[in-house]
């Protein structure tokens, strides 16, 4: 998989240089003239306002790279602005013509507008996630796409001096049946994504009746992993409409459901694919309409806690995995966060 790259803010110069990665991946991707442009725009307003209203010394970073939350045939980019600043009112600096800076006042309104999806979080003394999404063809909506029966989205980082990552996720689609696995390749560079990758193109293959059960693919995906290194990994399975999930598990990926009310762990079983494991087993949790699901690698430190930031868990799933990323990073492996929050209705 390839990653998010993380350009650090602490002057203008630096903005540069993402808007230019972000361009160059828009290319690649062959996004089209206006899609392209408001990349550009969006890459450059939010790294502008880092500088204004953060400055140097409080982790203010822009994050670029691929987004696959909406899978195969989906592709677009992800874009998130992050800091440890002073926080902002998010309400009041989203109208136009309010500024604390001089400024217009139009910056994070135009970034809004711009993004095909916009989802955003700030706690005084706190700082801020920022999270917007452009699709390759300029696919606008008024209410932003999500797949059913969940609004998922996820990031990965590849670990310091690596340009890939070891860790890899997909969401997958089986008539109303929703497959979701995250994979981490022991250690990190090439051989740990070749790992992951290996694990998500068996995903991608496997027969819907055993991708409706986590366990059971996991198990299946045993001796194909032979020929890799081996790879933690974790899956889970969703119904539309259903108020519970099936998950399966082996090694260090952690799970968990969190709500306002509880923080609940999904139980993963010792051993690596690939390498030894014993034979897995399918749990199945309730999920709350209010709980939002977590799968991270363990790139990211494994006691942590929202609770000292009330209504981050109605943000944006983007924003949720940024802040968590953010300030749980272990900082020296792949870091991967995926967030999935159940949605009701039609």
């Amino acid at each position: 998989m390839r990653p998010l790259r993380r350009f650090p803010i602490d002057d203008v110069s630096q903005v540069g240089e993402a808007r230019r990665a972000a361009q160059a991946l828009a290319t690649e991707l062959g996004f089209d003239a206006d899609a392209s442009g408001r990349l550009a725009l969006v890459v450059t307003e939010l790294g502008t306002n880092l500088v204004r209203h953060v400055g140097p010394g409080r982790h203010a970073e822009l994050l670029v790279g691929p987004d696959v939350a909406r899978g195969p045939g989906a592709p677009a980019v992800q874009v998130l602005g992050m800091d440890q600043g002073d926080g902002m009112d998010l309400e009041r600096c989203l109208r136009d013509g309010y500024s604390t800076g001089g400024s217009s006042g139009t910056g994070l309104g135009a970034i809004r507008r711009q993004a095909d999806r916009f989802g955003a979080f700030s706690a005084p003394g706190r700082g801020t996630v920022i999270a917007t999404r452009f699709a390759v063809r300029g696919e606008r909506t008024s209410v932003p796409a999500r797949p059913a029966p969940s609004d998922s989205a996820g990031l990965s980082l590849a670990a310091p001096g690596e340009s890939v990552s070891g860790d890899a996720w997909a969401l997958r689609r089986d008539g109303t049946q929703w497959s979701l696995a995250l994979a981490d390749g022991l250690g990190h560079g090439p051989d740990a994504a070749t790992a992951a990758d290996r694990l998500m193109a068996l995903l991608g293959e496997a027969a819907p009746g055993l991708r409706a059960s986590p366990a059971a693919f996991l198990d299946s995906a045993h001796e194909p992993l032979r020929s890799t290194r081996g790879c933690a990994a974790a899956m889970v399975a969703l119904d539309e409409g259903g108020a519970s999930l099936r998950f399966g598990g082996a090694g260090n990926v952690i799970g968990r459901l969190i709500s306002g009310v509880a923080d609940r762990s999904l139980l993963s079983q010792h051993g690596t694919l690939g390498l030894q494991v014993r034979r897995l087993q399918d749990v199945v949790y309730d999920w709350p309409p209010h709980a939002v699901l977590v799968l991270h690698s363990d790139g990211i430190v494994s006691r942590w806690s929202l609770a000292d930031t009330p209504g981050l868990l109605q943000a944006d799933p983007a924003v949720i995995a940024g802040w968590i990323a953010r300030d749980h990073l272990r900082g020296r492996d792949d870091a991967t966060v995926v967030v999935v929050r159940r949605h009701e209705g039609p």
